[in-house]
């Protein structure tokens, strides 16, 4: 079989990753950092993509990489409207999508658009893979109580969907014939019931559902956080980074940093080692809670992202969760690995590669 160049970009808040692949074979990867003083003179998100393809084009010279050697670019999917998981072709619909903020603006925006500009290059086609905003939710999980709020998805859906593949391969079973509870942990956590390859039920991980994390409230009592609202202590836009950004265990101990919330747990902070407690418990209920999603049919359940390289805090999840089905530890993100296997699968005629329509 023909070995495939792939191009992946991921970019974050405070720097763009990029790996370069033949095959599933890594041949070179870098985190370029971006400080916040040469960010600061860029009025928007959008406004960034001439910087970061710079960034992006001196990576490659640097390590002696031709453009126009690659056979496809894959960005890592921004805020887009919701979609289904799966392999999609950078498309102007997407682009106008991306660069107006329509559905919201945040860094990953950016992976499309510079897989765009990438690909034109190189004279090769651009993809992203399961974005962040993969919708697959049963009907019935979009119900929250009120009719004015209904339930959304966003989640680590591109490594949730990665891992869950990955475990299904080594079952010697299609990910569509398998059920997986996953849970991502690290500074986000998302929690996902995946059915027959759909994840028909998951906790909206950016703006602070489900557990509690090193900077996200998770769910939280509703009278509570009604009168926290109406008190006139906080600002509506206060209160948003109470739930995401500022609450979880940075809100408690003031720092998001699970290392070091661990070390204050192991040098005799009771707090710290109540939290450490209190968020694998959390977890391990929205696990649980999933095996009813299910009807009990739970072939495995996954722990990933970076807090499952913690051996002692998967531990904790494992003992409570393991009567419901076998509990497989893949610690990590695998996000480049990951957006290069979406790509070789729909360039192999594995899986379809799907069109985004406004």
């Amino acid at each position: 079989m023909k070995k495939i160049r792939i191009l992946a970009i991921n970019p974050g808040s405070t720097s763009t990753k990029v790996s370069c692949f033949e095959s599933e074979v890594e041949l070179a990867v870098e985190s370029l950092s971006h400080p916040a003083s040469e960010l600061k003179n860029f009025a928007s998100i959008p406004d960034q993509c001439g910087f970061r393809l710079g960034c992006v084009e001196n990576f490659l010279l640097k390590h002696n990489i031709p453009v126009g050697g690659f056979d496809a670019v894959v960005g890592r999917g921004g805020l887009l409207k919701p979609i289904q998981g799966g392999v999609y072709r950078v498309n102007p619909a997407m682009l106008e999508d991306l660069a107006s903020g329509r559905y919201g603006e945040h860094s990953c925006n950016l992976g499309a658009m510079l897989a765009d500009l990438l690909s034109k290059e190189a004279g090769c086609p651009a993809f992203i893979v399961d974005p962040v905003v993969v919708d697959e939710l049963d009907d019935v999980a979009r119900l929250s109580g009120l009719p004015e709020i209904r339930r959304i998805s966003i989640f680590h859906a591109l490594n949730q969907k990665s891992v869950a593949k990955q475990t299904a391969k080594k079952l010697g079973r299609k990910y569509e014939d398998c059920n997986f509870i996953v849970a991502h942990i690290g500074g986000g956590i998302s929690v996902g019931a995946h059915k027959k390859g759909r994840v028909v039920d998951v906790n909206n991980a950016l703006n602070g559902d489900g557990p509690f994390s090193p900077e996200r409230s998770g769910g939280l009592p509703s009278l509570g956080l009604a009168e926290l609202c109406f008190s006139g202590k906080f600002s509506l836009p206060q209160i948003k980074r109470k739930i995401a950004g500022e609450g979880g265990v940075v809100a408690y101990k003031g720092t998001n940093n699970f290392a070091e919330l661990l070390s204050m747990a192991k040098n005799g902070d009771r707090e710290a080692e109540l939290l450490y407690r209190g968020m694998a418990y959390r977890i391990s209920k929205e696990i649980a809670m999933h095996g009813a999603t299910l009807e009990g049919e739970v072939d495995r359940i996954i722990l990933t992202g970076g807090i499952a390289n913690d051996a002692e805090f998967m531990e904790l999840i494992v003992r409570r969760v393991a009567f419901l089905a076998p509990v497989e530890i893949i610690p990590g993100e695998r996000e480049m690995l990951a957006l290069a296997q979406g790509v070789l699968s729909a360039m192999n005629g594995e899986e379809a590669v799907k069109e985004y329509v406004r």
